[in-house]
């Protein structure tokens, strides 16, 4: 059991870690309209089509200080692995994760 968790320990600090290189390294310009689509298909359910989160469901504002002080990598990592109660999002490619991310930005007060 101990191994397991190990062993998924170290694949979700790749992944972060892999998702915040690519963020880093791409010099391409983000496509937040995609990316606007994808939210809401994917996320508006949950952190409301405004992005202001839905309280009962105790989802995170995007344009909170709190969410845009954390970097791309982070907002990555927690698109990509999810953080309970959202779900992963493993199969985003690079380019739609830092559009993603991109988009989260777009929420700044």
């Amino acid at each position: 059991m101990q191994t397991t968790m190990k062993n998924l320990g170290a694949a979700a600090l790749t992944a972060a870690l892999l998702a915040g290189m690519l963020l880093v390294s791409s010099p391409a310009k983000a496509d937040t309209a995609a990316a606007e689509a994808t939210f809401k298909a994917k996320c508006a359910g949950c952190h409301g089509a405004d992005g202001k989160g839905k309280p009962a469901m105790k989802t995170r504002d995007w344009s909170s200080a709190d969410v845009q002080k954390m970097s791309d990598a982070d907002l990555a990592a927690i698109i990509t692995n999810g953080k309970s109660p959202m779900p992963a999002y493993k199969t985003m490619t690079p380019d739609q994760l830092k559009d993603m991310v991109a988009y989260v930005r777009t929420f700044k007060k």
